[in-house]
């Protein structure tokens, strides 16, 4: 039996880490020229603007609200579905994405929006949308491992999570000049890899002792189904929330409004046939319904059209059940690798998918449907990319998808290696999935 104390590891880290963030806060980030009362003021002068509407507060907060809640109520909400473990489902969550969210303001920041004159990061609204997208990575990797690891050993997760998503963006964002507003390689694929490769190198022989507990009940699978229709409802604003101002940001919004709709109808038919009684698993329910706006990320922001992104939808929810159906239990078997809530199948395919599909729909791109200005607005052939062809941004965009899945792969076998030290107070095999080992459990139904 393993020790699950974490009286001085978990306090120790919190206020640690917590500490190093006021400190390199206080360093590093001061308020960008929309959120500094001076500053502002001046920018109003020098941009001859007389509204303060005109500030992004107004045109990003209502995206970054929705992207918020899908992190904290959906992805969290999403994870209790198990008999046993919702405490650490959506508590766990809470903990670690308010750790990274605040690491990813610096990481983001180095990388993106620091001054090489003053050596200072300015931040507004979209940083922290951006934070947000990071931080979502590192909870689909938690996905993985939900129910067998400790919360210190999450917070390891995120700290390098958070890391590694910051370099893999700035390499596809800014080096490739990729375009992939809603993440499907950047967050989703890499997100879904990571976690994945974590969870190989932390592979389990034993798990099986813990089976009784690793199921879900009647009410666990209606909560968890709340995360669901949370991440369903708002996935159009994350995958639309830093696009374009103007067409793009509403083109994104449209295509994986439909997108997703498309993906529960397949999900729901391929749950039904692949029951000899016809009857539905709650588990595709909640999950591959959502695989639409995942392989939608990407391609969301260009001419794909509203039939296309039926088709993106149709296809996804299809693969994805097939993948909980099959895949899920075919990795566990030969790959040794077990994942507890199927992020292969909602993320890391998807993703992978999605960002192929965003590389074809680039190529594909003409000036007949775009307009000269229009290829220019959506792919951002300015500055050094402005001789670019959509064939060579699709070639790009193709790689950036390889190189986000690298970066998770490699990267989660060396997180995963660091997790294997025997001090983090991680579960043994017959005490995973179970609140008790980490939390206050009171209450009659749970004996």
């Amino acid at each position: 039996m393993k020790n699950t104390n974490i009286r001085i590891s978990l306090p120790a880290v919190c206020f640690v880490w917590q500490i190093a963030m006021i400190v390199l806060f206080g360093v590093f980030i001061r308020y960008d020229e929309e959120s500094d009362v001076r500053k502002w003021i001046e920018f109003k002068v020098s941009h001859n603007i007389t509204s303060d509407i005109e500030n992004d507060f107004y045109f990003r907060y209502p995206s970054f609200q929705d992207v918020h809640v899908m992190i904290f109520v959906g992805f969290g909400f999403l994870m209790t579905f198990l008999k046993r473990y919702s405490f650490g489902g959506v508590g766990f969550n809470f903990l670690i994405a308010s750790f990274g969210v605040q690491w990813a303001l610096l990481m983001q920041g180095w990388f993106h929006a620091l001054d090489p004159d003053t050596g200072k990061i300015s931040i507004g609204v979209e940083s922290l949308i951006n934070a947000d997208f990071c931080v979502a990575s590192s909870l689909i990797a938690y996905g993985a491992l939900l129910g067998k690891v400790s919360p210190v050993q999450l917070m390891v997760v995120t700290l390098f999570g958070v890391t590694l998503f910051a370099v893999e963006e700035y390499i596809i964002l800014s080096l490739l000049h990729c375009r992939d507003a809603g993440g499907s390689m950047v967050i989703h694929a890499f997100g879904g890899y990571y976690g994945l490769a974590i969870s190989w190198v932390l592979y389990r022989p034993n798990l099986n002792q813990s089976k009784r507990l690793s199921g879900s009940t009647y009410h666990s699978d209606v909560f968890a189904m709340i995360g669901t229709l949370f991440l369903w409802m708002f996935w159009p604003s994350f995958n639309s929330a830093i696009t374009d101002h103007g067409s793009g940001q509403h083109r994104a919004a449209i295509n994986t409004y439909i997108a997703l709709a498309s993906s529960v109808l397949t999900t729901v038919a391929i749950s039904s046939m692949s029951d000899k009684r016809g009857k539905l698993d709650m588990v595709h329910i909640q999950n591959a319904t959502l695989a639409g706006g995942v392989a939608m990320g990407t391609a969301a922001e260009f001419m794909i059209t509203p039939y296309g992104s039926l088709i993106v939808g149709f296809c996804c929810g299809i693969i994805s059940t097939f993948g909980y159906l099959f895949v899920t239990p075919m990795m566990e078997k030969y790959l040794k690798l077990q994942d507890t809530c199927g992020i292969h199948n909602l993320h890391a395919v998807p993703g992978m998918l999605g960002g192929f599909i965003g590389a074809i729909v680039a190529a594909a791109a003409t000036e007949e449907v775009y307009g000269r200005e229009g290829l220019i607005e959506t792919f951002d052939f300015e500055g050094d990319f402005a001789s670019r062809t959509v064939l060579t941004q699709g070639g790009f965009q193709a790689a950036g998808t390889c190189v986000s899945i690298a970066f998770g792969v490699v990267g989660g076998v060396v997180v995963g290696l660091i997790l294997r030290l025997p001090i983090w107070g991680d579960p043994s095999d017959d005490n995973c999935y179970d609140d008790e080992a980490y939390w206050e459990v009171r209450g009659l139904f749970y004996h």
